[in-house]
């Protein structure tokens, strides 16, 4: 199967658009600050009075529900604050080691495609784990990226054995988008026990290191960064 990587994905914006501020925030970042500052910039950003933003940031440990999580999926509901998220999809994990990525686009310079606009954001992912040697793969049938494991299919007598290693949630307003991805880099990958990750219990998840990639978390933005402008277009550091 060719992979998706090497596919030519691109959501590059209209002609004589601006770079697209990229920034990275220092230490823990809460998570109702995160989207207070994403709900004032997307408001500027669909007002013309703002530049397109990637934002990347960690998380103190906790849960974020969906607009289409089950109350069943929350295993542990106590352990860590579980904030609803507004975005789509289900219960999922954030955390000290994941990288979490906020894009802040107006689609109406790009494509008003929502479809499209995943495919490009899928494209990101699996071209970023691509460049640091892991095949991510997307599925139909589930949301996020994922790798093969075959050494745990081969532990459990399975077929087939894959793991999440990155999610996608993303919300819409007058055409620009906000919430976004997270890569798993280092995060305490015990910590997604409390919750069924986007609905998908018979499949784990994994990160950079537990694949046996010791790499820092300024070299994935680094990747990260390098991708995104491959797809979406340039970028600047604000």
């Amino acid at each position: 199967m060719k992979s998706r990587a090497k596919l030519s994905v691109l959501f590059s914006p209209e002609p004589g658009s601006p770079p697209v501020e990229w920034v990275v925030a220092e230490g823990l970042t809460g998570y109702e600050d995160a989207v207070a500052e994403m709900e004032a910039r997307i408001a500027l950003i669909a007002d013309g009075q703002a530049a397109e933003r990637i934002w990347l940031v960690e998380h103190p440990p906790l849960y974020t529900a969906g607009t289409s999580a089950r109350d069943a999926d929350l295993v542990a509901p106590g352990r860590f604050p579980v904030h609803q998220a507004g975005r789509g999809g289900q219960y999922t994990y954030h955390g000290p080691g994941q990288r979490v990525a906020y894009v802040m686009l107006d689609l109406k310079r790009r494509a008003p495609d929502l479809r499209r606009f995943v495919a490009a954001l899928e494209a990101w992912l699996i071209g970023t784990l691509d460049a640091m040697n892991v095949r991510g793969e997307r599925r139909e049938d589930r949301v996020g990226v994922w790798v093969r494991r075959p050494d745990k299919a081969a532990a459990f007598g399975v077929e087939l054995a894959e793991d999440k290693i990155a999610a996608i949630g993303i919300r819409v307003r007058r055409w620009v988008s906000f919430h976004g991805i997270s890569l798993n880099v280092e995060p305490d990958l015990s910590h997604f026990d409390g919750i069924v990750p986007c609905g998908v219990s018979d499949q784990g998840v994994t990160s950079l290191v537990d694949l046996g990639l010791p790499v820092a978390m300024a070299e994935v933005d680094s990747v990260l960064r390098a991708e995104f402008e491959r797809i979406f277009g340039a970028t600047v550091l604000a």
